[in-house]
């Protein structure tokens, strides 16, 4: 298969055959994955202050 016409049936198939989403759905997903970012990234947060307490306790019973 030639270069030019693999570069074609992409072309047609990105402009044709697939289904963009609309700019509403596109900012809902963007606004989804924005809350469900800050929502992850504070339960690691938390997690992580959780695990450095314990430890900074283990380490006073050791040492």
């Amino acid at each position: 298969m030639r270069l030019s016409s693999y570069l074609g049936e992409c072309y047609n198939e990105l402009r044709y055959k697939v289904s963009w989403p609309t700019a509403k759905e596109l900012s809902n997903s963007a606004v989804i994955v924005l809350i469900a970012s800050l929502i992850m990234s504070a339960f690691v947060f938390l997690v992580d202050q959780g695990f450095e307490v314990i430890i900074k306790q283990i380490y006073k019973l050791i040492i």
